[in-house]
């Protein structure tokens, strides 16, 4: 059999494709297992698809960065003009790209009493039906539509209350009951509404052949706070997207959230998903070119099959043009490790977070607790026969948890517990047992990357034992199993780390991965 073992050197990052590497055929060579897109915002449409020497750039911008589909985007605050969309869109199919459109919901109409300057109260009928046209204003322009992640809202006011209180959610000339009076279910009752009949029934009137796609933000453990209902919008768009913006996690304004979650998200909402979850959207605020190719990684190994760089205007300034250098540089050996990964079931610790579970002080747990080593396999199901679990404050979101732990737990297999759950469940379940540890999270996840490494040895050992493998690394280094003898290891830090996996002790450079595929 083929062994194929690689180790990215961060050195890489900076370094450009060579001259006779020709990125568009090796992208279109890959396209059908992944391929690489990126959005021309109305900004853009209007700014730089409205000449022909404009489109010439774009054109070239794209080909040389192996990306073959792009999404021209008809709304984001305003409307693109309808002839410099139709005629960029036949320029870009002329030249062999797909074309799809693209919505924002940005500034529809009544300003929320939230996040005022971009998001709208969806209570009022004159929103409503503003947002009805401009779904049907693209619909009328394309067959595929993506929803850029605005679509949410956060606005209280007394008309909201009003109708918070009634538990009534009206869309149009139709009312719908809301299953409880917080502003969660008022919320998720109006925006599955709103979805059903202003924009999906809307959008199939005008073209039936329109399919729409959702994407849903990284924010995945305040989803259901702002309207976003995962498992019944899944269910009802023609496809989702997965937000996998994770920069740098230092970064003072965009960082937080630690590089592992945007592989963490998108196998959660893929298990939501299934066939219906097409790929990730990563953005280049708040990176440095390490960090943006991070993210590519991660939306990788998380298994997308397709990875939106937004957007083109963006990239072209600021660190635009040294993270797509970067990327160009590195886009070979993402697109095979898109093969490999797509031929393969990720293993892991399976961790549980039910759809719109609260965190309880929790927040982003499970990208911190894939920081320390330990692959996870999330689900949004009890993992009843997943052979080590990682179970958190979020599962209590689930009526039967507590007697499907104590099942888990009888039948000797490796639990970890946050300590924050392991305290609600003080006399629910035999915690108690050999085959359980605590994790001392302390409603503080970030201090978990403070942990040593013999206290992660530790910790991981016995749940690794369960499946197969053994791995000693420093905290910031990640693991991914694919199968007996398939593995990733990517190390997140600013300095090698040396790491023992299986018996066999080797070192990755600063921010680099090495990957085992047989």
């Amino acid at each position: 059999m083929k062994l194929l073992l690689t180790i990215l050197l961060c050195g890489l990052c900076g370094r450009a494709p060579a001259a006779s590497t020709n990125l568009w055929d090796i992208a279109q060579r890959h396209a059908a297992v992944h391929r690489f897109s990126t959005l021309f915002t109305a900004e853009d449409v209007r700014d730089r698809l409205s000449s022909d020497g404009g489109l010439d750039r774009a054109i070239e911008w794209c080909r040389q960065t192996g990306v073959t589909k792009v999404y021209i985007e008809e709304f984001r605050g305003f409307r693109a003009d309808r002839a410099a969309i139709l005629h960029a869109k036949q320029r870009f199919l002329d030249t062999g790209f797909l074309v799809s459109g693209c919505v924002t919901t940005v500034n529809v109409g009544k300003p929320s009493t939230g996040w005022k300057a971009l998001i709208s109260c969806y209570t009022d009928l004159p929103t409503q039906d503003n947002l009805q046209s401009v779904f049907e204003y693209a619909a009328g322009l394309f067959d595929e539509i993506m929803i850029d992640d605005f679509w949410f809202t956060d606005c209280q006011c007394p008309a909201c209350d009003a109708a918070r209180q009634a538990r009534s959610v009206a869309i149009g000339q139709k009312d719908y009951p809301a299953p409880g009076d917080s502003w969660e279910d008022y919320r998720r009752a109006l925006m599955f509404h709103l979805s059903q009949d202003r924009l999906l029934d809307a959008a199939k009137k005008v073209n039936p052949n329109a399919r729409l796609i959702i994407k849903y933000p990284q924010w995945y453990d305040n989803f259901h706070n702002r309207g976003y209902d995962v498992a019944g919008e899944t269910e009802i768009f023609d496809r989702i997207w997965v937000g996998t913006e994770t920069r740098d996690y230092t970064d003072p304004q965009w960082g937080g959230m630690p590089q592992y979650g945007a592989c963490f998200l998108m196998r959660w909402l893929g298990g939501i998903g299934g066939a219906k979850c097409g790929g990730g959207w990563y953005d280049w605020l708040g990176t440095t070119p390490p960090t943006y190719l991070e993210q590519a990684r991660q939306t990788i190994l998380g298994g997308a099959r397709e990875s939106m760089l937004f957007c083109y205007g963006g990239l072209q300034n600021s660190t635009g043009p040294a993270d797509i250098q970067a990327l160009r540089a590195n886009l070979p050996e993402l697109l095979d490790t898109a093969d490999e990964v797509s031929r393969r079931n990720p293993t892991g610790v399976a961790a549980y977070k039910p759809p719109n579970s609260h965190p309880d002080g929790e927040d982003k747990v499970f990208d911190f607790v894939g920081m320390l080593g330990l692959p996870l396999a999330p689900c949004h199901q009890f993992p009843t026969n997943a052979p080590a679990a990682f179970f958190s404050a979020h599962a209590l979101k689930d009526a039967d948890f507590a007697v499907e732990l104590a099942a888990f737990i009888k039948a000797g297999k490796p639990v970890l517990l946050t300590d924050g759950l392991a305290r609600r469940l003080k006399e629910r379940a035999a915690l108690d047992s050999a085959n359980v540890r605590v994790l001392a999270v302390k409603e503080n996840p970030k201090s978990l990357l403070a942990l040593s490494q013999g206290d992660l040895d530790d910790l991981r050992a016995p749940l690794l034992k369960a499946l197969g493998v053994r791995f000693s690394a420093p905290n910031g280094v990640a693991l991914y199993l694919f199968g007996p003898r398939a593995w990733v290891i990517e190390n997140f830090n600013d300095q090698p780390a040396q790491v023992r996996f299986n018996g066999q002790t080797f070192t990755i450079e600063a921010r680099g991965w090495q990957h085992h595929w047989l």
